[in-house]
């Protein structure tokens, strides 16, 4: 660690600088060590300070933002964290197209209830879906048929070179997928995210909308809630563990060999769906990362099929 650096950085950012900071509490696990350095960031300019200061110093970072599909190491991260609370949104009213502006920190599930509260539909998907407008945009986040890459217009990236907008074109979207995930595979993290990809992290983004009825769409959201609620295991978790494989479901998968409700430590393989892995209570991330290889060790055994992880694992692993 550059101590130099990390002195700045107290100076910089103050209370919101800490040190062996657990991060466990920051996740949808609730699973994770320490990060060395902690840094939260409170709006775009703060973590567009923090990302720089940081890649002048050639720090190793990792930006968590609303920590689902992520699973942190139980030795955690090293170098620093940057914890993305920005927040910011602004409902842009139009007689064609209105649209929203996030940050990306906005937690998506709030800004799907704020748009149906306003009238505006085309995220009521998104009222399902944990974790923050970054992480979404990075990983094209999805349900229910429908994914970010509908909605985004564009995005505003940060580069070594300065701020620049993304036209949703350039996005390079797919199933789960951009071109973050194409051209910079991550060895960190997924949600929160904006997570850097080489030099490059999301700052905030904009969606297109509809103008609909306000009880309509909160219909609709209700729906989708409560179809997630029947599906869904509750409890801490990271969300969906495996990405589905071409005309399949994981947790088909999972089910149809056996593993529903296989245990490690106080880690599970959920009994209400097999692609998500539960946290008892206590739970090690080396038991997750167990179950993680058992399931894809037996599901190859069984149909020969390769799962590929839809979380992403964060920190240092033995």
């Amino acid at each position: 660690m550059n101590s130099v650096t990390a002195a700045n950085l107290h100076e910089v950012f103050g209370s919101q600088f800490q040190e062996n900071v657990i991060l466990a509490p920051n996740t949808s696990a609730r699973i994770g060590g320490p990060a060395d350095i902690l840094v939260t960031v409170r709006n775009r300019d703060e973590l567009a300070r923090a990302v720089q200061m940081c890649w002048e110093a050639n720090l190793p970072m990792t930006l968590l933002g609303g920590g689902s599909n992520v699973l942190v190491s139980d030795l955690g991260v090293r170098g620093v964290v940057v914890l993305n609370k920005a927040k910011a949104t602004e409902f842009r009213p139009d007689t064609q197209r209105p649209t929203v502006w996030a940050e990306s920190g906005v937690i998506l599930t709030n800004l799907a209830h704020r748009a149906a509260a306003l009238g505006y539909s085309g995220l009521e998907w998104a009222a399902t879906v944990p974790g923050t407008t970054g992480g979404a945009v990075y990983g094209n986040a999805g349900a229910y048929g429908s994914d970010i890459a509908h909605n985004l217009q564009c995005a505003e990236i940060l580069l070594e070179t300065g701020r620049e907008w993304w036209p949703v074109e350039k996005m390079e979207y797919g199933y789960r997928s951009s071109i973050f995930k194409h051209t910079h595979p991550m060895e960190s993290t997924h949600d929160s995210l904006s997570k850097s990809f080489g030099k490059a992290v999301i700052l905030s983004a904009e969606f297109g909308l509809q103008t609909g009825n306000a009880e309509q769409i909160k219909a609709e959201i209700e729906k989708f809630t409560s179809r997630r609620k029947e599906s869904q295991p509750p409890g801490a978790s990271m969300g969906s563990m495996f990405k589905n494989p071409p005309g399949d479901f994981a947790g088909r998968l999972i089910e149809a060999a056996g593993l529903k409700g296989t245990r490690i430590g106080n880690a599970e393989i959920s009994n209400v769906h097999g692609n998500f892995f539960v946290n008892h209570g206590d739970t090690r991330a080396a038991d997750i990362k167990a179950l993680i290889v058992l399931a894809q060790k037996t599901i190859k055994e069984n149909f020969g099929i390769d799962l590929q992880l839809e979380v992403e694992l964060i920190g240092e692993w033995k």
